[in-house]
């Protein structure tokens, strides 16, 4: 990044308005997590997503593996996580580095993502499958969420992964029909609610979340389009928040929503009847995704 480049991003992060600064947290708690994770070499989207929410997480034994390596396959416009080159090949010890993870940090409630990896047969879902048996071996009494790619539609990865049984079967459908070609390339807005409604014809009792990210030019009346798009695949959990840039080669900010525009939001999903509602500027995917309303 040049010396123009970074006084620019600089520049947009301090006309952010103040309601999306926050502490990130303890150091101590920040430094026990990433010690844990990088002497493994394992990830984090917590990590490599830069949450603004990590500390408060990790002092709550929660956090969000990234399995597969950070390089996605997919070059989404939004996102920070790594892309532009080959993935990494998958680490068959993965799965034992994670479970051990949890263990040191006795975390409680866990959730696994990943990258998208297209260049895998089944886009890894045997990979989750592999990493939740070994937490559970390692950890019983802790429970395991799950956000996943879109894996190209494929009903036999989306079930291989729905047979394990997680606490929850999370895919993002991230932003509104009209936005989603610029937003999400390699993404579909019909696929992403069509893996949402695989899962519970698969099983209709594993609980179904979905998240929008807000500031890309949406209106209201498309949010609650999105909304309803999601109600009708059964989708119970909704989490909201606002787009923030990762760097000048990123999608810009259109809008920063207000506190009281997410409250309003939120308000209209729990009429809906979603059943877990989470709507705040910093709100992520994985924002207090061991509780329950």
């Amino acid at each position: 990044m040049t010396s123009t480049h970074r006084t620019q991003l600089q520049t947009e992060i301090q006309a952010m308005p103040s309601w999306l600064r926050r502490p990130i947290g303890k150091a101590s708690e920040l430094s026990t997590v990433q010690k844990i994770i990088k002497q493994r070499q394992i990830h984090t989207i917590c990590e490599e997503g830069r949450c603004p929410n990590r500390g408060e997480c990790y002092a709550q034994k929660t956090a969000t593996f990234l399995l597969m390596g950070p390089t996605c396959t997919r070059s989404c416009a939004f996102c920070q996580v790594d892309k532009g080159h080959a993935p990494m090949p998958i680490d068959e010890d993965e799965p034992i580095k994670v479970a051990e993870s949890v263990q040191l940090l006795g975390l409680k409630y866990v959730v696994l993502t990943s990258v998208a990896r297209d260049d895998l047969a089944d886009g890894g879902a045997s990979h989750f499958v592999r990493t939740m048996q070994k937490i559970r071996e390692w950890n019983p009494g802790t429970q395991i969420e799950v956000l996943t790619p879109d894996f190209y539609g494929k009903r036999d990865a989306i079930a291989v992964i729905v047979k394990a049984e997680p606490a929850c079967y999370n895919h993002n459908i991230e932003t509104v029909r009209r936005l989603t070609p610029p937003v999400r390339r390699g993404a579909k807005y019909d696929r992403s609610l069509q893996v949402l409604r695989m899962v519970k014809e698969i099983n209709p009792n594993i609980p179904t979340k979905s998240g929008l990210m807000v500031g890309h030019g949406e209106t209201v009346e498309e949010i609650i389009e999105a909304m309803q798009d999601l109600r009708s695949v059964k989708c119970d959990r909704l989490t909201i928040g606002q787009y923030m840039r990762p760097s000048l080669e990123h999608l810009p900010v259109q809008k920063y929503w207000t506190p009281t525009e997410f409250d309003e939001l939120g308000a209209i999903a729990k009429q809906m009847g979603f059943s877990h509602v989470r709507s705040g500027p910093l709100v992520r995917s994985s924002y207090h995704a061991g509780e329950e309303d």
